[in-house]
């Protein structure tokens, strides 16, 4: 064996061998330990590969094309003795590596001395959202955020609640905007009742508005392209300041709270089935209408209904005609088809 090879596997973990390879090693401790070329079969390449990979078998020094036995307990021994010294480095490695690297780390959170600060642009989902957890985790007095769109998936609720109530009981500020659709997501409205307990806030808003994230007023998080691949990390004291007081606040005051209640208030559902009425005139289908306004097809056909009744018609092509006549003044009442 090359002594500067060292034997081991590079991969794996407990039961490190396979059925194979352990067969073929105690064949070859049938045939006195020793295997020669001649008696290697085509199913052998694998577990030979392996047990040559581990040490199990090494080229015999006197006889070449022989491989032979080792010793388990021995090659154990060894193996377990470098195996603990790398580990050992390794960790020693670890537990140095943040002091190592913190003054690096520095020189990237922190902003380069400018008049007026800088606005930090940072390209590709991946990297946006692992530099928005460093900030949010970091955040020691207010978060505040916007979300539009609907609501968010589930499993991206269940992973943030935990992080969040830990925020709120260290005395962390949160406050969230979400759209109205959310109101009819139960998985939303679950996350919602657990933070506002906790002492969050959060309304709704029924009107467009951009995407927005404050930490602790130091900086503000803006998307800069539509498919939210470039945003840009704002560090400007004024210009957050304007985002903060202009936008957020402004939206913020628009809003009706959420509470996580089941109830949905009149002025939500008014709105929202203004715009399904809206929709429904320009010829949009119910799949790109839900989609649209970030609710499921059963919630948008349970509205359908419910407006059938309250213009007493009985069919879509009937309360299509009645919402039409409506838009164009033909009547303020809803028109009654018999």
């Amino acid at each position: 064996m090359s002594e500067t090879a060292e034997p081991g596997i590079t991969s794996g973990g407990p039961g490190m061998l396979s059925p194979e390879a352990r067969a073929l090693y105690r064949s070859v401790l049938d045939a006195d330990g020793r295997l020669a070329d001649g008696d290697r079969g085509p199913a052998d390449g694998a577990p030979l590969d392996e047990l040559l990979r581990i040490g199990l078998l090494v080229p015999d020094t006197d006889e070449p094309g022989v491989l032979v036995a080792v010793d388990p307990r021995q090659l154990s021994e060894g193996l377990t003795a470098s195996w603990q010294r790398k580990a050992l480095d390794l960790l020693i490695r670890a537990a140095a590596l943040p002091g190592d690297l913190h003054d690096l780390a520095e020189a990237y959170h922190t902003a380069p001395e400018q008049e007026g600060g800088t606005i930090e642009y940072i390209r590709g989902k991946v990297l946006i959202n692992q530099r928005v957890q460093q900030l949010v985790s970091a955040a020691a007095e207010e978060i505040l955020a916007a979300q539009p769109g609907g609501p968010r998936p589930s499993e991206a609720l269940a992973g943030i609640i935990d992080r969040d109530l830990e925020r709120l009981r260290r005395g962390v500020v949160l406050r969230t905007i979400y759209h109205p659709s959310t109101r009819y997501h139960a998985p939303t409205r679950d996350y919602v009742a657990a933070i506002t307990q906790a002492g969050g806030m959060v309304r709704t808003l029924d009107e467009p508005y951009t995407r927005l994230i404050i930490i602790d007023r130091r900086t503000a998080i803006i998307p800069v392209a539509d498919d939210l691949n470039l945003a840009a990390f704002i560090h400007d004291q004024a210009v957050i300041s304007y985002v903060l007081e202009e936008v957020f606040e402004r939206n913020w005051s628009r809003g009706l709270d959420f509470d996580g209640a089941r109830a949905v208030p009149p002025q939500v559902v008014s709105r929202m089935r203004q715009t399904i009425i809206d929709l429904l005139l320009e010829g949009v289908n119910h799949r790109v209408i839900a989609r649209r306004l970030g609710i499921s097809e059963r919630t948008l056909a349970r509205h359908l209904a419910e407006m059938r009744e309250d213009y007493h018609v009985e069919s879509l092509f009937q309360l299509g005609f009645v919402l039409a006549r409506s838009t164009h003044g033909a009547a303020d009442e809803p028109t009654v088809i018999d």
